[in-house]
């Protein structure tokens, strides 16, 4: 009688060549939805903590307030060698290895110093990391501040004559808390665009005043989150302003550049100056 033997299957051991590209496919269609979304959750989370940052900034602002009897702290524009620990901060950033851009005690030493207990990166926008050739090669991760002070809150020194800002003469320079009318619609603190950022003195002209007759980021906010900059105002809320301007949303060179003008057309294109200036002070 003839018997028949079967083979036994061996059992296989890997993927096709096939079923790997279909694998790798999939992941790659996976990789296309989940990276954009988590780039928007890293952008949120970056957000809130400049929003934190700018509201702790104004917490110490308003606890030196309380302390020297409602007058507001110094925000003097500084050039050149000038520097004073009596200023809010004590820095001028730079495009340059200057260690205006990484010494930290241009901060703790400074006039808010004290009412920030060492929390120095609150100083620092987390999406702030812009450095330039130079900067990268010395090792540097970032400068150490991204945030400004409105120039129409504090003492500006001689910028001061007979109590107007000669920066803006027809708005009102506010040089004690209780002299701020209407303290949610004032910012004290923002975030400054990278090219524009120096002093701590957030200065923008006032485009109807007849000495300087002309519309200008003097110096620009910046837009890192979602064309957006946060701001701390003087009741102590901060929240993010978005761009409404290309011109306004303008990207980094990692050189000096300012002041801009801000084109006159289509009508609105002055729409986002105008309301930093509607928000920095009132008028006279």
């Amino acid at each position: 009688m003839r018997t028949f033997r079967f083979a036994r299957l061996k059992s296989r051991g890997g993927f096709t060549l096939v079923e790997l590209l279909v694998v790798i496919a999939i992941i790659g269609i996976l990789a296309a939805m989940l990276l954009p979304a988590l780039s928007r959750a890293r952008t949120r989370a970056q957000g809130i903590i400049c929003l934190n940052n700018t509201r702790q900034l104004q917490i110490a602002w308003q606890l030196y307030t309380g302390e020297y009897e409602d007058k507001l702290p110094y925000n003097l524009g500084m050039s050149g060698a000038f520097r004073t620990p009596l200023n809010w901060v004590n820095n001028v950033m730079t495009w340059d290895l200057s260690p205006d851009n990484t010494n930290l005690a241009t901060i703790t030493e400074a006039g808010l110093g004290p009412y920030i207990s060492g929390a120095t990166a609150v100083y620092r926008c987390p999406s702030d990391s812009a450095l330039n050739a130079q900067q990268s090669a010395a090792g540097w991760s970032g400068r150490i501040r991204s945030y400004s002070m409105n120039a129409m809150v504090g003492d500006v020194g001689d910028f001061l004559t007979n109590g107007v800002n000669v920066n803006n003469p027809s708005y009102t320079q506010f040089l004690k808390l209780t002299q701020i009318p209407k303290p949610s619609e004032i910012f004290v603190f923002l975030d400054e665009h990278p090219d524009s950022i120096n002093d701590g003195y957030f200065l923008n002209k006032d485009s109807n005043d007849h000495y300087y007759g002309s519309t200008e980021w003097t110096d620009l906010p910046a837009s890192y989150h979602n064309n957006a900059a946060a701001f701390s105002f003087a009741d102590g809320h901060s929240s993010l302003h978005r761009w409404l301007k290309s011109s306004t949303i303008a990207p980094i060179q990692r050189v000096p550049y300012l002041p801009i003008a801000v084109p006159s057309t289509p009508a609105d294109e002055q729409a986002d100056f105008d309301w930093a200036v509607q928000h920095m002070s009132i008028e006279n």
